[in-house]
């Protein structure tokens, strides 16, 4: 039980149905939907489209999105791969002909086709109840007739301003400048184009006024991409096999390459064969969580990318053999020296869960990339497109090589963990490249010390990348000192690693428990 005199709040619990978002109208739309008759999956697919509007740093039509959806009854988990594929005509030569052996993040050529309006569609029509008709009309409401920009969104928004003054200030910049917390943000174009969705599905995106308006923008950009690489968008998603692995007498699941799921049960086998002690932020734990972190982000630098392009040893990396040997590569008493560090974005994303009355639970999870994406908004469709491209290697002969038709290394992970079967908790961690190790810290944090969802989410967080170990505030003094003894590089961040949800399931007494991330600005609201 936590500490009604210290700041903080409690779990939501619930017995009927939840859901948890990054934003309250998010929340409240998921619910909404539920009671009006849709299920799990359509109540998400419904907060993802809110969330475009009224996070739109975070995730947009423009972006790719991954999902779990478990219907009631139990078995394993359903996964859906909704992320895009580069156009036919980019690839290594043709940049190298352009004079490019390298491009940053803002480039035309980050953008590949998103897959995530592919994906709304293909869930709906396979596990839904309802339309993309009736799940888009709260997000077209907020986008036509306003939302309330919140303190989180406006922090993220105003650190981005010299990314919109180059592409997207018209829509973005009102007077030239990041809207203030309790703004008031209106974005017509982008009700018109979800409009056009509701209307007449996925193809209103892919093909038509909208994909040849969005083509023509990004080709006087200097992209590659063509109508027909949009029309081939339209049915990018597709349904996949999950990959899972044992952690804490639970089953972890997550979605299979391209994306690094498999990189967040890496980390959480090799935690699992540590003794967790007492103190969820004793040293020691803290250094073997960031010392594993290390080995496992460097296995994804080295080995993840698009599956139809070459062979991902998932098997070999999931084995017990292969994570009993990273382990053993974890000195308690100091840092691994020359272990190179993973590189590190600033990051957005967002992400749902819900559970419904029927207990069909879905773990949802939409992206732009990093904030606004691209920063290139195509023209009169009020769409940011995402930047995932930015994730490609430039190296020839590496698994994520960027190549013709091809998806690129996804840092978005949805996650579910079973029990005896059955799904006990639907959870995620936003935050980029962090998902992984947030994920691996977040569920310890509730199976291996006991936390509710609320407080698994609120603990202090610290991450490795560049040859640093970046601490939120929260990390106490001594465990800092601790770890610098250790050989850790500490360094304070200003922005907080990631932003999380979680549901729990309590099966024995018929109970929902969840959690909503602090360093958002959303809620579990539950009925």
């Amino acid at each position: 039980m936590r500490d009604f005199h210290a700041p903080g709040r409690s779990p939501v619990y619930t017995a009927n149905a939840m859901a948890a978002t990054s934003m309250p109208q998010a929340s409240l739309t998921a619910i909404e939907v539920l009671k009006a008759g849709g299920n799990a999956l359509d109540a998400a697919i419904a907060a993802a489209a809110v969330l475009a509007v009224v996070e739109p740093h975070s995730t947009g039509v423009g972006g790719d999105l991954f999902c779990l959806y478990t219907p009631a009854g139990g078995g394993k988990p359903i996964a859906l791969n909704g992320s895009g594929r580069t156009p036919a005509g980019l690839s290594l030569d043709t940049l190298a002909a352009k004079g490019l052996s390298a491009y940053d993040n803002t480039s035309v050529h980050s953008i590949t086709v998103p897959g995530g309006v592919s994906g709304w569609e293909t869930l709906a029509k396979a596990h839904g109840r309802k339309g993309l008709d009736e799940l888009l009309q709260p997000a077209i409401r907020f986008a036509e007739e306003g939302y309330v920009v919140a303190p989180r969104v406006a922090a993220d928004w105003a650190e981005v301003e010299a990314k919109l003054k180059l592409n997207g200030a018209e829509i973005f910049l009102p007077n030239g400048a990041a809207p203030q917390a309790g703004t008031v943000m209106r974005n017509p174009q982008l009700a018109a184009t979800l409009r056009a969705i509701a209307k007449d599905g996925a193809k209103a995106f892919y093909t038509g006024p909208i994909a040849a308006k969005i083509v023509a923008d990004l080709r006087a950009r200097g992209g590659f991409h063509t109508e027909e690489d949009f029309a081939d968008g339209l049915s990018v998603a597709e349904f996949v096999t999950p990959v899972s692995h044992g952690f804490a007498g639970h089953e972890v699941w997550e979605c299979p390459p391209n994306g690094s799921g498999i990189i967040a049960l890496m980390l959480m086998g090799i935690m699992d064969g540590f003794a967790p002690g007492t103190d969820p932020l004793d040293p020691l734990r803290l250094h073997r969580h960031v010392e594993a972190a290390r080995l496992v982000y460097r296995d994804r630098d080295a080995f993840i990318g698009d599956p139809a392009f070459s062979n991902m040893p998932v098997e070999h990396l999931l084995s017990d053999d292969y994570i009993s040997g990273l382990r053993g590569l974890i000195s308690d008493e100091h840092a691994l020296a020359t272990l190179p560090a993973a590189g590190s974005l600033h990051k957005d994303t967002v992400y749902v869960c819900v559970v419904d009355a029927e207990g069909n639970c879905c773990s949802f999870i939409n992206s732009l990339f990093q904030s606004f994406g691209s920063g290139i908004v195509a023209a009169d469709t009020g769409v940011a497109m995402h930047n995932r491209g930015f994730s490609f290697s430039m190296r020839r002969g590496h698994p994520n090589e960027v190549a013709p038709r091809k998806r690129p290394m996804h840092t978005i992970l949805p996650a579910m963990a079973y029990r005896n079967g059955k799904p006990q908790i639907v959870f995620g961690v936003m935050g980029g490249q962090y998902q992984p190790m947030g994920q691996s810290w977040v569920l310890a944090n509730m199976l291996h010390y006991g936390m509710d969802p609320q407080a698994a989410l609120d603990l202090p967080r610290l991450f490795p990348f560049a040859g640093k170990l970046e601490v939120e505030r929260g990390i106490p003094a001594a465990a800092r000192a601790a770890l610098a003894v250790k050989g850790h590089d500490l360094l304070d961040v200003e922005a907080p690693h990631g932003g999380g949800q979680v549901i729990r399931i309590d099966h024995e007494r018929g109970v929902l428990i969840g959690g909503s991330d602090p360093r958002k600005d959303g809620c579990a609201l539950g009925y």
